[in-house]
């Protein structure tokens, strides 16, 4: 039993609270507490570091918890949500909080959000460095996708050789939890001949592309089998291989899902930097239903049939 609390990310939007119920029911299928998190945002400085730093509201005077608990009011018989109030940068003091929580939970955007944004710089910051997966939790208009009406579907974007057992592991769970079917998604490229990228042909078929299907098909199910027939038998898992883009077909997934499950690659460079890779970004910024970021190596939290991933050699 992983006794670390769901985190929530809160900051007085719509978006905060959209994000801090969806923690909830989460928190309510892991056994887990919600730790609602507000970041008292120090003041624009151009010289650096305001001195002294400013310090957080005193317990029980932050207004934007105040608003939180009169949302909440009548719908918290469960789980138990803890509030707490912090000062610093909240792209800063997000991810550094994701070790002291299971899962962090986001809205996609804050209050300082565009309306043209769906992803604020608070979730990419948290998605990009936090040490515990991230949910990112979109707006959508109401009575329109998973957060409304569950479709009984995970979706987990795989690539056989990059994507890190941990990943697997999180959406297999997750689906096990929801006692949802786990739909996995890999693509491969379409090669295209140089006649092809000149214009001066029409579309010719690839003559490979059903081998190229075949063998990525393979090695999807080889990458899983330890997943699917020894650690989660209980979880119907649809296999699909496809040619063209990862991003794409996941945001289309997404359509009719009630979670995505995307990985995060390891640092490699530029350890400041928010890149999260290219398909994870886009997904991240497209997706109609909540997506995943599980970082390399990390728990998932109380099993539901499997074992932390992080002690399992990779497949």
């Amino acid at each position: 039993m992983n006794a670390l609390p769901v985190i929530a990310a809160v900051d007085g939007s719509e978006h905060s609270l959209r994000g801090l119920q969806w923690a909830m029911d989460v928190a309510r299928q892991r056994g887990a507490e919600v730790l609602a998190v507000h970041v008292w945002p120090w003041p624009p400085n151009t010289h650096g570091v305001p001195e002294p730093m400013p310090e957080p509201p005193a317990p029980g005077q932050d207004p934007v918890l105040d608003w939180i608990n009169e949302q909440l009011e009548g719908h918290r018989d469960e789980p138990q949500v803890r509030f707490t109030t912090v000062s610093g940068v909240p792209a800063a003091v997000l991810p550094e909080m994701g070790v002291r929580g299971q899962l962090m939970v986001l809205g996609s955007r804050g209050r300082g959000g565009f309306a043209s944004l769906l992803l604020g710089s608070n979730g990419r910051a948290a998605a990009a460095h936090a040490g515990c997966p991230v949910v990112v939790v979109p707006h959508l208009e109401r009575g329109r996708g998973a957060l409304e009406e569950p479709y009984g579907r995970v979706v987990l974007g795989l690539d056989v050789e990059e994507t890190d057992d941990a990943v697997v592991d999180f959406a297999l769970q997750e689906a096990a939890r929801r006692q949802s079917r786990l739909q996995v998604i890999t693509t491969h490229p379409v090669p295209f001949t140089t006649l092809t990228l000149l214009g001066d042909a029409p579309e010719i078929a690839d003559p490979d592309g059903p081998q190229i299907t075949r063998e990525t098909a393979r090695l999807q199910r080889d990458r899983l089998r330890r997943f699917t027939e020894d650690l989660y038998p209980q979880v119907p898992v649809d296999f699909t291989t496809v040619p063209g883009d990862a991003a794409g077909r996941l945001v289309a997934a997404s359509e009719s899902s009630d979670l995505v499950v995307v990985g995060r690659h390891r640092r490699r460079r530029r350890p400041t930097s928010l890149v999260v890779g290219s398909v994870t970004n886009a997904v991240l910024l497209h997706a109609r239903c909540p997506i995943a970021v599980v970082p390399p190596g990390a728990a998932a939290g109380p099993s539901g049939g499997g074992r932390d991933a992080a002690s399992e050699p990779r497949v």
